[in-house]
């Protein structure tokens, strides 16, 4: 973040230290499907811990946030060592559906609170705190080679907005940083986590028998 002159500033840096970690990790488990080395390992869990975040902040004219802060990058690579050492067979995909579900929430407050915070308008910044979510997921499923979450009707995107869309809700009414942070947060992973356990899915477009396909 830029600052950290304020109680909610450091909220927001620890916030995003904890959300990278969480999605970086998902990144090294993707590698460890494939099995890849750990070079791989390291580099899929940086490209996806900060890849939302950096299209984030491009998008929004910040100071994209790893850049004088390598920190991130440490953190990515702690968090691929780590899997590397402790992932175990046959439980690595579901290891990998629950944390991107955690890093899912997680990040859909923090891009929403960071983009608040540098003065986006409330419903760009909900935008933001999705686009955070998801982008760096994107990234890892189409290097791994995995089925994109996105394409195959699992709640998600949806998630990500009903956090981000609580968190900014909260925040405009004037409640708390934490508590809407800790509602937002819940809201979206307690979505996710009933997409995950209960395989919800919204419905598909059905096109009508009389249409004309192009």
């Amino acid at each position: 973040m830029d600052t950290l002159t304020s109680p909610v500033s450091l909220a927001l840096f620890w916030l995003d230290y904890a959300a990278v970690a969480v999605f970086a990790m998902t990144g090294a488990l993707a590698a460890a499907r494939s099995r890849q080395d750990i070079v791989t390992f390291g580099f899929f869990a940086a490209i996806t811990g900060v890849g939302g975040g950096t299209m984030r902040d491009l998008l929004i004219g910040a100071p994209v946030f790893w850049v004088q802060r390598p920190g991130y990058i440490v953190a990515c690579l702690v968090a691929a060592v780590a899997v590397w050492i402790f992932a175990k067979r046959g439980w690595r995909f579901r290891a990998l559906l629950w944390l991107d579900a955690v890093g899912l929430a997680a990040y859909a407050v923090v891009g929403t609170a960071k983009a608040l915070s540098l003065g986006v308008h409330p419903f760009s910044a909900i935008i933001m705190g999705v686009l955070t979510s998801c982008f760096g997921g994107i990234i890892r499923d189409v290097l791994a080679g995995e089925p994109n979450l996105l394409l195959s009707r699992e709640i998600y995107i949806t998630a990500a907005l009903l956090g981000a869309g609580v968190f900014a809700g909260l925040k405009l009414m004037g409640g708390d940083f934490w508590l809407a942070a800790i509602v937002g947060f819940f809201a979206a992973f307690t979505l996710r986590a009933c997409a995950i356990k209960y395989n919800l899915r919204l419905p598909g477009f059905a096109q009508g028998g009389g249409e004309t396909e192009y």
